[in-house]
């Protein structure tokens, strides 16, 4: 598999609200099929990239050392990783890893 492939890959997504005080509530995502995989934050969406840029960060971190990520499903096809890539601001490290040209802010 190369690193599109790796990317496209659907993991299952946890959820859950914690309580880390009386009255005071964050969000709790974390992809468990990545191990180490998780962000916390007051809003589930800021939560959502952070959970994002943590996974796309450890897969481009595990294929530059020669290591495989965890498979547990194929990849979708209709998945286009340079543009969450983007979305997140890492546009520029993953397009060079595909092979393609990058464009901040695209």
């Amino acid at each position: 598999m190369n690193l599109r492939e790796f990317l496209s890959i659907p993991y299952l997504l946890e959820a859950e609200a914690v309580e880390t005080e009386p009255g005071n509530w964050r969000v709790r995502l974390a992809y468990p099929e990545l191990p180490g995989c998780t962000a916390e934050g007051l809003v589930i969406e800021d939560a959502l990239k952070q959970l994002e840029r943590r996974r796309i960060e450890m897969i481009v971190n595990l294929v530059e050392i020669g290591r495989e990520p965890p498979v547990p499903r194929k990849p979708l096809a209709a998945a286009d990783p340079l543009w969450t890539a983007r979305d997140l601001g890492l546009s520029c490290r993953v397009a060079a890893l595909l092979g393609g040209p990058s464009k901040q802010g695209a």
